[in-house]
């Protein structure tokens, strides 16, 4: 009898329909497509912002030009020759593409023309933001460090990939290591005995996603805090000298410039000309105000005859104690003290400078 029954359950077993797969195994794994051959800074790039959502986290990324897989794909960037964001389809090489932030974006005034990358960074950024953070996508630094993120990161690559020049005339000298030059070397050689862009190409997305993150780390942790510090202190560059030219970030050397320049339109302020802050060492620093954030002119350097001196030189021809240098451009010198380095500061300011 045990052993009729065995036998019926067994029967019943094999005849019984295999059990429903779940949800989540029945679903079709997403895939991202991009165009395969010589990969660039922006398809690498817009395929690591993809993966970065939930959405597309697991998806396949497919590298093809063949059109009845790009036309199955759930996302296609970078080829395929539409712009369509109902349909998830990014590409900018097709003639009637000219699209950039300013066009896309009513806040925003940067006309760059896009690329695939900056395409999904408008698309998708605030939300790979959110992800990456821990942030809800209503959080107010959000918006803040897409911008951030844009200007300082993506749009150079937007730039580049689209051949557009970031000035006119003959450099003097050239930029070989951006981004977008370190991807382009991931590429085969032209003589290599393999012409296989697969490995090449995981190794760009690597590589860009670790830029990208990291960028964003700076940013949310050390730029953005340091606008406090430099509102701070700006608000209260009258306390370190009557004129309110020089302001002192008595924390240490956080990023200010951007800030600053900022802070002085937002407050309408007479232009700082002096930054003093700590130098991790007990020692202080004076550094002059560029001309602007990226500009490597001071608005007023410290006095020429000082350029180049150092220690008891120094101090001798400034009449200030405690100095150790001047660099040789007048943009930043050193003292052993705050009152020292504010000193300098203030004899610059009094002779105006140049020659004093």
């Amino acid at each position: 009898l045990c052993s009729s029954l065995s036998r019926r359950r067994r029967l019943m077993a094999a005849s019984s329909p295999p059990s429903s797969p779940s949800p989540r195994s029945r679903r079709r794994r997403r895939v991202i497509a991009t165009h395969d051959g010589v990969f660039h800074c922006d398809d690498a790039l817009a395929c690591f912002l993809l993966r970065r959502l939930p959405d597309y986290s697991d998806a396949d990324i497919v590298r093809t030009r063949d059109p009845d897989v790009l036309s199955t794909s759930d996302v296609v960037v970078d080829v395929g020759g539409v712009y369509d964001p109902k349909r998830h389809r990014y590409d900018h090489h097709q003639r009637t593409f000219s699209e950039s932030m300013s066009t896309l974006r009513s806040t925003s005034t940067r006309t760059t023309k896009l690329s695939s990358a900056g395409l999904v960074f408008h698309h998708f950024g605030e939300r790979v933001l959110a992800e990456v953070l821990g942030f809800s996508l209503s959080d107010p630094q959000i918006p803040i460090l897409w911008d951030k993120m844009y200007v300082n990161f993506l749009e150079e690559i937007d730039a580049i990939d689209n051949g557009i020049s970031q000035f006119d005339g003959e450099p003097r000298y050239l930029l070989t290591t951006n981004l977008s030059s370190r991807v382009s070397h991931l590429n085969p050689a032209w003589n290599s005995d393999s012409s296989d862009t697969e490995a090449g190409f995981t190794k760009a997305m690597s590589l860009v996603g670790e830029e990208f993150l990291g960028r964003l780390n700076f940013y949310r942790n050390s730029w953005l805090p340091a606008r406090g510090e430099v509102e701070a202190a700006v608000k209260g560059s009258k306390e370190v000298d009557v004129s309110g030219q020089i302001i002192a970030l008595d924390k240490g050397p956080c990023p200010w410039k951007e800030h600053l320049f900022e802070l002085e339109k937002e407050l309408a302020l007479r232009p700082i000309k002096f930054v003093l802050f700590p130098d991790g060492k007990g020692l202080w620093r004076v550094q002059a105000v560029p001309e602007n954030p990226n500009s490597f002119n001071s608005r007023l350097p410290l006095p020429e005859k000082w350029r180049g001196l150092r220690d008891e030189e120094l101090c001798s021809e400034s009449g200030v104690e405690g100095c150790i240098f001047v660099h040789a451009s007048g943009f930043i010198g050193g003292n052993k003290s705050r009152d020292g380095a504010l000193r300098m500061a203030r004899e610059t300011l009094r002779g105006g400078g140049e020659g004093v």
